[in-house]
């Protein structure tokens, strides 16, 4: 090389170098680094810059105005000035809501959500973060997407679209929560999840029954938790989160850890989070409609080992409702090369005893307390699961998703009446095994198929027994479930595909399942059953049809037909149980499958990159819908049951039902730093029968959340109404899950609670946040529950990275 190339080139990089500027992007709210933000010059044909991991691009003589976005983010325009002005590091701000982003739970894959027809509501980890709950039921209830029922403090029941429990399916990871036990009333099974390590939420709405089968008729909770994270160097990944959260309503004492270890091809992540919550004190400030409902006079306590009932010093105070949860998660990732990864999932999630709330305030005609005791055992929920995603570039498929998991699920109930010193105890345990193939192949850049197999055993094992506290002697007692076992078993496989016809995208989709379910009844001491054994066996179709148009001008069409079942499940058919005082269910071996019937449509427009508005409608027609009804035993329609004369009632199929609701959404950013927002959710649903219409049960009153966001440097605050219209008495279904008997005589008043957020960033490595919680101390109970919602609650956090 000449003497004079050398000085040109030297002269060249020199120039560059002096003309280059580092451009760092980071989160407004929280200063973190914002990966893959995409820099382009203004103007058609540009090339884009993407900012690494730590945020930062290198910018070589740009004199021109960048356009800087990223999927979740403002999109800012800056020009020159303005960059230099900034010193080169630029703030986004979040979008309350962003539809360009990907989801997994529309179709098991990666998918924009632009082009995915069914409605799908997310939740990312930074506003779960920002929302701040004890719990994922509370996440899902102050998001305003989801109303949620609670029997007790330790408990949480979402509703979708009308349906709840056992009508919505839970995912976590990939692997479906719901087991042969889940019941038709109200659950908090969803509380086995540690909000902490959740990294996203989707809500997918209405039936999703062609990608996830039996249970998805309101539509699949999906949560995906945090995954491990490779070194891109020689030095390993060293990374760890910590928070301690305090919450006054309930006393709540919380802490969370979790620390990553990454290296080339291995790494580790693990977590921890450790609850404390005690008696709940609900609102204090009533109005006429709400009366005294839920005003805790007396509980019962113990003198001398006799059951008494003691004064309560403040009847707001819900005693007892208190309890404590342990949450343990450990990942393993190996990735031997760019094309495969496996990854060992390994979840743990526990409770103390937790009082059965709801229960405990029921009284006899006397006014006097019906329960000494009515609590649950530990809650518990053991998953290990293993993943392989494998890139094959084969002619069948381009890539595979394989999930094997097992699932130990254990529950218990454990009762006595004031006054009587007989413990019964009923304990459950649920062995769930699932396997999932996942397939996806690009037939041509405009049409992708996916199509997989799905295989699920459940076996549920059930015994009882009663234990006298003053002998200590221990006697049989009769079953929840069938003393003899039972088990449910599927198979299943599914093909779904899009195809994209200029600014359209259809999809479709199909699933067959093969069900069985047995069980058998040994000991027929306490319930004569004219049956030793049930076996069922049947298969379901279903299959779903999409479209969406992107129009100009930001204007986007959608409308699908779907189709959904749920096979019976051992809750269903086999139960026998006082689900609300004086009424038993009883089982029935001639349950059929329920199937729906759904049309949505919606429309979404945003004017000028500053305000969206959505909204949606759909209609449902619920065929074989299982519903509790009037019933007998042995042609009697009460028996004594626990000490009481009970109705009978069982699980039956109902001729038809149907329902029908719309949401909206309201996004719109004043200025660079405010933001208002909005949603709102209302469902109607009726059984139809020979002479009207009766009212289904499960179906919420309208319900929402509406206020204004702020967002300037290092901090972020949030003033929000969450709402529930009224739920008059004509509404209710009586004899179903309503619980009439936890409401005022006209039913459950409407109510409005004010609420405030603020989180504040000290420096990179520690947030402060703070809340205050129904500000004015409104006393109100969610639809359906059967204890009283927290009053003013001041939520004090603490979070550190490193």
């Amino acid at each position: 090389m000449s003497f004079r190339y050398r000085l040109l080139l030297c002269l060249t990089v020199c120039t560059l170098s002096a003309s280059a500027q580092v451009l760092t992007v980071l989160d407004k709210a929280t200063l973190f680094p914002v990966e893959n933000a995409e820099i382009r010059p203004a103007g058609p044909n540009t090339t884009p810059l993407f900012t690494d991991k730590t945020g930062k691009a290198i910018l070589t003589g740009s004199s021109e105005t960048l356009l800087i976005r990223r999927v979740g983010y403002q999109t800012l325009k800056l020009k020159p000035g303005q960059l230099s002005a900034a010193n080169y590091t630029i703030l986004l701000s979040e979008k309350q809501h962003e539809l360009n982003e990907v989801v997994v739970s529309a179709s098991r894959q990666p998918e924009n959500q632009n082009r995915v027809a069914q409605s799908v509501r997310v939740l990312s980890q930074k506003e779960v973060q920002f929302l701040n709950q004890p719990t994922m039921a509370d996440v899902l209830q102050q998001s305003g997407q989801v109303l949620v029922q609670k029997s007790q403090l330790g408990g949480g029941s979402p509703i979708l679209r009308g349906f709840e429990a056992n009508k919505v399916l839970l995912v976590v990871d990939g692997v479906r929560m719901n087991t042969a036990i889940f019941r038709g009333g109200h659950l908090q099974n969803i509380l086995t999840l540690d909000n902490a390590v959740v990294e996203r939420t989707e809500i997918a709405l209405g039936p999703n029954s062609v990608l996830y089968g039996s249970d998805a008729l309101g539509g699949v909770i999906y949560m995906q938790t945090l995954s491990p994270k490779l070194s891109d160097s020689t030095t390993p990944r060293t990374t760890a989160n910590a928070a301690f959260r305090y919450g006054s309503a309930m006393q709540e004492k919380t802490g969370h850890l979790d620390w990553n270890i990454g290296f080339k091809k291995w790494a580790f992540l693990s977590s921890v989070t450790a609850s404390d919550f005690d008696d709940l004190r609900q609102g204090a400030r009533r109005n006429s409609a709400i009366g005294n409902l839920g005003l805790r006079p007396t509980y019962v306590g113990q003198e001398n080992g006799v059951d008494i009932q003691v004064r309560n010093p403040d009847p707001n105070v819900q005693t007892p409702s208190g309890y404590r949860q342990l949450d343990v998660m450990q990942k393993v990732l190996f990735r031997p090369s760019a094309r495969t990864s496996h990854m060992l999932n390994f979840q743990l999630s526990t409770t103390t005893d937790f009082p059965r709330y709801d229960r405990l305030t029921e009284t006899d005609n006397q006014g006097n307390l019906r329960f000494a005791e009515w609590y649950y055992g530990p809650q518990r929920r053991t998953m290990l699961a293993y993943h392989l995603n494998q890139s094959l570039n084969h002619r069948l498929a381009d890539d595979l998703k394989l999930t094997a998991a097992y699932q130990d699920v254990r529950e218990s109930r454990h009762n006595r009446r004031f006054g009587n010193y007989s413990l019964q105890n009923r304990l459950e345990q649920v062995d769930v095994w699932t396997l999932n193939a996942d397939l996806r192949k690009a037939l041509l850049p405009v049409h992708e198929i996916r199509y997989g197999l799905e295989g699920t055993y459940n076996d549920v094992a059930s015994r009882a027994f009663l234990t006298n506290l003053r002998t200590g002697a221990e006697s049989s007692l009769d079953t929840r479930y069938p003393d003899g076992g039972a088990q449910t078993q599927s198979l299943a496989g599914y093909v779904s595909g899009t195809l994209d016809v200029r600014r359209s995208t259809f999809s479709y989709g199909a699933r067959y399942a093969w069900n069985r379910l047995y069980a058998r009844f040994n000991d027929k001491t306490f319930f004569p059953f004219p049956f030793d054994e049930v076996t069922q066996k049947n298969g379901a179709f279903t299959g779903s049809l999409g479209w969406t148009m992107r129009l100009k001008k930001d204007l986007r069409l959608s409308a699908s037909l779907s189709s959904g079942y749920r096979v019976p499940n051992v809750d269903d058919l086999a139960k026998v149980f006082e689900s609300v005082a004086g009424t038993l269910i009883v089982p029935n071996p001639d349950l059929e499958p329920e199937r729906t019937y759904s049309a949505d449509a919606g429309i979404r427009k945003t004017f000028g990159e500053r305000v969206t508005v959505e909204a949606e409608g759909f209609y449902t027609l619920y065929n074989n819908a299982i519903t509790t009804q009037p019933s007998t035993i042995n042609g009697q329609t009460q028996v004594q049951y626990n000490g009481r004369l009970s109705r009978v009632v069982t699980q039956a199929n109902a001729a038809e039902a149907y329902l029908y609701g719309f949401s909206g959404q309201l996004s719109a950013r004043l200025t660079n730093a405010l933001e208002a927002f909005g949603t709102v959710t209302y469902t109607y649903g009726r059984i139809r029968t020979d002479s009207t219409a009766y009212p289904l049960d499960h179906i919420p009153p309208v319900f929402g959340r509406g206020g204004l966001r702020l967002t300037v440097k290092r901090f972020r605050a949030e003033a929000n109404v969450l709402f529930n219209g009224w739920k008059r008495l004509r509404d209710y279904n009586l004899i179903g899950e309503d619980n009439i008997v936890y409401a005022t005589p006209q039913g459950m008043p409407s109510w409005q609670t004010i609420n405030l957020r603020t989180s504040y960033q000290l420096n990179r490595h520690l947030q402060l946040q703070a809340a205050l919680e129904n500000l004015l101390d409104r006393n109100y109970r969610v639809f359906a529950s059967g204890i009283s919602a927290p009053g003013r609650n001041l939520v004090l956090t603490v979070r550190g990275n490193l």
